[in-house]
């Protein structure tokens, strides 16, 4: 108590202190990096990320692009090259012309290598950066040499995507953001009974983001998607406190006169009330952190975090809001318009026997999409793409022109013969959808030796302890036909140099495949782990928690199972943050109908009586809470060119809908049906069943 009336108290100093902290949270905010590359994320061990560093360490070389230019003619093609080397950052320029300067006759040049670099009215060039794929630099070098070349000029490569992707996030999250509180606003002006209230929810959970978001500067950076999402998911989830402290204070102003005993009241109430409904929350995003695709643990601290500090706006800075300007709050009261919900209570638990039935018909549809879904996810990151954004479009070119859907990179030793060497090429050459394999030997061919080549030559393939191969594909990165033949190279590869890396976007997907399959399994198990000991720790019962997340699963199930039914591909990261994610977020409703359940029945309520009360109670809150988050995530779903976000929001909010529909029409049937159950395993509660034992036989 003593907690609420220092809030009451020192409302105005907590209004001074928490605007204060704007300023340096927009400066965190706006100092913090993100990062656009989700190959960054994979395990530092992994050959592929070893093999990367290796390049960057031996060669400088980091980001690596294919430019293509359309009807220009060589003297010009060559000029352009020249150009695009001088740009800041581009390490080197790879073309058929770069032998050109060498006193060898032209037609001692392998044909295919010409061929390789030109079509009909089209040329293709390699062009390698010494920074990182998302690297700021990188992303600028990408843009200067869009700029120099014009339209002429197509750039594709992993570089080329980050940069588009960074330009449409900054463009349209501030976007995300309008559309979220319009649409949070709306809902919540339909079913509260204040016109004002909702404005001040909306501005101390606003203040509360973006401490969230300044505060991750001490991370060093964040994701793309942690970043886009953040700000609405934190809206989304903590909403449900600003109106569980606002129910709660004018409960408490209908029991006393003044406002700030009042206040004081409905703070310690609300306290231990959203402090337990929070921690599930939290739970479903420290979960997250136990994916080994780092990504997850990136996502979970931020949205832990905040989450952890909309409960500490919703019991500090809302309070004093509301005590500061309870005048205009007054005179914004309005009826609300969520009617009395005692007759749908009773139906629904007069036929609960029926929402049982259809409960039990709708898992094994449910599952089954729910594992096929997962079966069916895109890695592929230009999918996720607006079809024609500049790095789609030259891939496209990539892929039509030159019959190139991938390149991979080899690290081969660089003492390994050349004979070896090209003995390896070749077989490499006839594994399927190899289109061909450009190494130093393959420039000059076999009858030129490396002894006649410049060092501008061999520096550019060639370091102290490795050589550097490119390998064109036909096939496109995380397809099934890539990552065959991904095994089919290093298996090669291993026979001349086990010691040898094959890297690049394919390789690095195909290691992304395997990580985040795993993971899904793990953040599956320990989530529902969590949520399941904090359930049993709130409600006392070893029953209870397998009804209510029993519940919830088959919400996600459902929900993840539609995109199967519907002929959906989801992005490889949604399936995996979202069945935690609505977990977490969604088992507060079964949670609040429980908690009245048990109450009831504490009270000496008859079971049936229990149930139909808690449910009365419970379908308004729940009602807003789900609608709530529906109304935050669905339109930003809806607006999203990028689809990462929107598949991630239209998941969140249909889950939320679906969570509802579940808890308010299967969860009283559970209770009703495992009643003599829950009273059996659930502390306190042993003594219900005899005792009305006892009565009926009295009678």
């Amino acid at each position: 108590m003593r907690f609420s009336q220092g809030v009451v108290r020192h409302r105005v100093l907590i209004l001074i202190v928490t605007l204060a902290l704007m300023v340096p949270a927009a400066l965190g905010y706006v100092n913090t990096r993100v990062n656009y590359d989700m190959l960054d994320y994979l395990p530092a061990d992994m050959d592929t990320v070893v093999g990367q560093n290796e390049l960057m360490e031996e060669f400088g070389k980091g980001a690596f692009s294919f430019l293509i230019v359309e009807n220009m003619p060589a003297k010009d093609v060559a000029a352009l090259k020249e150009k695009i080397s001088q740009v800041d950052h581009v390490e080197s320029v790879l073309w058929y012309d770069s032998l050109a300067d060498l006193s060898v006759p032209m037609e001692l040049l392998p044909e295919e290598l010409y061929d390789a670099f030109n079509t009909e009215n089209a040329t293709m060039m390699a062009v390698f950066f010494d920074s990182a794929t998302s690297a700021d630099v990188t992303m600028e070098a990408i843009r200067q040499i869009r700029s120099a070349a014009g339209e002429q000029c197509f750039v594709s490569g992993m570089s080329a995507l980050v940069t588009d992707l960074k330009d449409l996030c900054e463009k349209e999250e501030p976007v995300y953001v309008v559309i979220a509180v319009v649409l949070a606003l709306a809902a919540m002006l339909l079913f509260l009974d204040n016109y004002l209230a909702p404005v001040f929810f909306l501005l101390c959970i606003g203040m509360m983001v973006l401490l969230n978001l300044g505060t991750n500067f001490f991370l060093g950076e964040i994701s793309y998607i942690t970043k886009a999402l953040a700000a609405v998911l934190q809206l989304a989830v903590t909403m449900d406190y600003s109106i569980f402290l606002w129910n709660s204070f004018h409960e408490q102003l209908s029991r006393c006169q003044d406002p700030k005993e009042a206040m004081a009241n409905a703070i310690q109430r609300t306290l231990t009330s959203v402090v337990g409904s929070s921690i599930t929350t939290v739970a479903g995003f420290i979960a997250l952190c136990f994916m080994s695709f780092t990504m997850g643990r990136d996502l979970g601290i931020v949205m832990a975090k905040g989450v952890v500090l909309g409960v500490i706006g919703c019991v500090t800075v809302l309070p004093a809001l509301i005590l500061v300007l309870y005048k205009p709050l007054q005179k914004a009261q309005h009826r609300t318009l969520i009617p009395r919900m005692d007759k749908l209570a009773a139906g629904i638990v007069k036929v609960f026997p029926l929402f049982l039935v259809i409960f039990v018909l709708l898992i094994p549809p449910a599952y089954y999409g729910y594992s096929r879904t997962n079966d069916e996810v895109y890695y592929d990151l230009g999918q996720c793409l607006p079809q024609d954004i500049r790095y789609v479009v030259a891939n496209t070119k990539l892929r039509e022109e030159f019959d190139v859907a991938s390149t991979h990179m080899v690290l081969v030793d660089a003492d390994l013969p050349a004979k070896q060497v090209r003995s390896m090429a070749a077989a490499m050459e006839q594994v399927d959808g190899v289109k061909y394999v450009l190494s130093l030997e393959s420039l000059v061919g076999a009858r030129v030796p490396e002894e006649m080549l410049p060092a501008s030559v061999t520096g550019m393939l060639k370091s102290g302890r490795w050589e550097l191969m490119l390998i064109n594909s036909r096939y496109r990165p995380a397809s099934d036909e890539v990552n065959r033949q991904i095994d089919a190279l290093n298996a090669i590869l291993k026979q001349y140099d086990p010691d040898g890396m094959l890297i690049g976007e394919a390789p690095c997907m195909k290691d992304m495949i395997q990580t985040t399959g795993h993971d899904f399994q793990v953040v599956n198990l320990v989530s529902i782990l969590l949520v399941f000991c904090i359930i049993l720790l709130v409600e006392k019962s070893l029953s209870l928690p397998v009804i209510l997340i029993a519940v919830i699963e088959a919400a996600i199930f459902i929900n993840l199972g539609l995109p199967h039914y519907l002929g959906q591909n989801l992005p490889f990261i949604a399936p995996i943050c979202i069945s935690t994610i609505q977990l977490g977020a969604t088992v507060d409703y079964a949670i609040l109908m429980t908690t009245r359940y048990q109450s009831e029945r504490l009270a000496g309520a008859a079971p049936k009586q229990a149930v139909t009360t808690a449910l009365s109670k419970a379908i308004p809150s729940v009602l807003v809470s789900g609608m709530g988050l529906f109304a935050a995530t669905f339109g930003v779903a809806v607006y999203s060119d990028i689809d990462i976000i929107s598949s991630m929001c239209m998941l969140m909010a249909r889950g939320a809908v679906i969570s509802m529909v579940m808890v308010i029409l299967f969860l009283p049937a559970l209770l009703r049906l495992c009643d003599g159950v829950i009273c059996k395993t659930t502390l306190g509660m042993g003594h219900l069943r005899k005792k009305e034992k006892t009565e009926v036989r009295v009678k």
